[in-house]
């Protein structure tokens, strides 16, 4: 990107919060948090309006192009103002700059997937690019082509097995259901309620639900009834505190590994062991290996994990030790294959008549994507949330390195409400939605919009120690969310633009 922008490219960043790169963007778009697929919307209004789409793309490639023109006409440009916090002329400036310059690209990271509206926002997204051209060009969003490896997904199903698809959690998500997805709602539901039926166990891997699942106080609980709950880790966590067994796992670069992910980059790289683990650790595919051969699934697995690592490199004709000497990674072709799009027209679908048979809305609406909660006189401001750059996502509170270099969390606020709530720089302060409450540090910044408030992700205390949970309530920014608004295609909760109210604390235990 530096190399690009030195080159004169142009740079857009979308929001609400001024991350490095909107220090040096040619436009800062400051969005209210979770309205993307509102601002997508507008900037389709401006570019058919204007009639800045790619001629030849629209009139012979695209299914529904007229719907969209008949729906642009149901909202102006001041509703997109009002809803996204973004001034009209810059969705003009936006819209103009990205479809007068050839090639351009789109990418976007997790948080135009956390609210319930993030289906249909994401599908006006992914409008745009076709919109202007950019689709599988050099330089625009390329599709890419898979080269020789097996791809995780095969392994989830694997022959011979008699796992139920249909009778399966998440049934009411059949997007989700399609990858294999069971929303974390769905299980928290499950345990509550015991609808549509109660698990009995759990096996947690990579993962520390309760900091990073909706609603901490509703997970804690759900994650108690449990009959069994297994969890492997390399330290413990407020989650692994509550197992009934915690199994020690290597740390990367302990174990031979296949690295793909992301997995929208389609390569595969090889990470080989390059020290031995401490005392019992192995990695996680060993334990589950074992754990399968162990329950009579000896057929469908490996006699020694490793083998599934050449398994997955079996169609580029190298096993696991060949490919590390030779090789070391795999990446995608670049074919730059023209109007090659998998739908069942074979064209860029902007109404989907396969989603409307589905039961959902086979085109975004701005009806759809601008139904966002709004401030109240109780909660008169809208939460969303960061990652910090020392930690990655709840993990790693407990190296004291990082704690140096961010000891405490952190909540962005305007001045203007720091002074309107009475509140100074370093103070503790409570987030309080209708769901719940936490604590975290202040931090007055300019740079963002008033009525916003941003707090970081991922909190919890080891100093605490396991009697106390590791203080997982505390900072938790999951106490003040809830698991059971979320949206109807994959089952995604609301994380941005939380209508909350914020208040000085007492200490750092509010």
């Amino acid at each position: 990107m530096t190399e690009g922008l030195r080159n004169g490219m142009k740079l857009i960043v979308v929001d609400p919060r001024a991350i490095d790169l909107a220090e040096i963007a040619d436009m800062w778009i400051k969005l209210r948090p979770g309205s993307d697929g509102a601002l997508a919307m507008g900037l389709i209004k401006v570019i058919i309006e204007e009639k800045l789409y790619d001629k030849d793309v629209v009139e012979n490639w695209t299914v529904g192009f007229d719907e969209l023109v008949k729906e642009i006409k149901t909202f102006t440009l001041d509703d997109v103002e009002r809803v996204t916090y973004v001034p009209r002329h810059q969705i003009i400036d936006f819209a103009r700059m990205y479809t007068s310059i050839k090639p351009a690209a789109i990418q976007w990271g997790n948080a135009v997937d956390q609210n319930p509206t993030q289906y249909q926002g994401n599908r006006a997204i992914s409008i745009l690019r076709a919109l202007s051209g950019n689709l599988n060009v050099k330089g625009g969003d390329v599709f890419l082509s898979r080269p020789a490896w097996l791809r995780p997904g095969k392994f989830y199903f694997p022959k011979g097995s008699n796992r139920r698809i249909d009778k399966s959690l998440g049934q009411d998500f059949p997007i989700a259901m399609k990858t294999a997805f069971v929303p974390a709602p769905v299980m928290i539901k499950s345990l509550l309620t015991g609808e549509p039926y109660k698990l009995k166990a759990a096996w947690v891997i990579l993962s520390n639900p309760v900091l990073s699942y909706p609603k901490a106080d509703a997970v804690y609980e759900a994650f108690k009834q449990l009959e069994f709950l297994v969890v492997n880790e390399i330290f413990m966590t407020p989650t692994a505190a509550i197992a009934d067994l915690v199994l020690p796992v290597c740390w990367g670069m302990e174990h031979d590994e296949l690295g793909y992910w992301p997995g929208w980059q389609k390569q595969l790289r090889a990470h080989p062991k390059l020290v031995d683990p401490p005392g019992e650790c192995w990695p996680d595919t060993k334990i589950v290996n074992e754990v399968a051969k162990r329950l009579g699934l000896k057929e469908m697995f490996w006699e020694d994990y490793k083998e599934a690592l050449n398994e997955m490199l079996a169609p580029s004709g190298m096993k696991y030790e060949e490919f590390v000497e030779k090789k070391r990674q795999l990446l995608p072709p670049h074919e730059y294959r023209l109007h090659q799009y998998n739908t069942p027209t074979g064209k860029i679908e902007i109404y989907s008549e396969k989603l409307k048979k589905m039961g959902f809305p086979p085109m975004p609406t701005w009806k759809w994507v601008s139904a966002l909660p709004e401030p109240t006189k109780k909660y008169p401001l809208l939460l969303s949330n960061f990652k910090e750059d020392a930690y990655v996502l709840s993990a790693y509170r407990h190296v004291a390195a990082l704690r140096t270099i961010r000891p405490q969390p952190t909540v962005e606020v305007n001045p203007e409400d720091a002074k309107k709530y009475g509140l100074e720089e370093g103070d503790w302060v409570n987030i309080e939605t209708k769901n719940g409450k936490c604590t975290q540090k202040l931090t007055i910044t300019p740079k963002l919009h008033p009525g916003v408030v941003l707090a970081s992700f991922g909190w919890w205390f080891p100093e605490d120690g396991i009697s106390n949970g590791y203080g997982w309530k505390r900072a938790n920014l999951n106490m003040v969310t809830e698991y059971e608004n979320v949206s109807k295609e994959c089952g995604s909760p609301w994380m941005r633009g939380i209508p909350c109210r914020i208040s000085k604390a007492a200490g750092p235990n509010g």
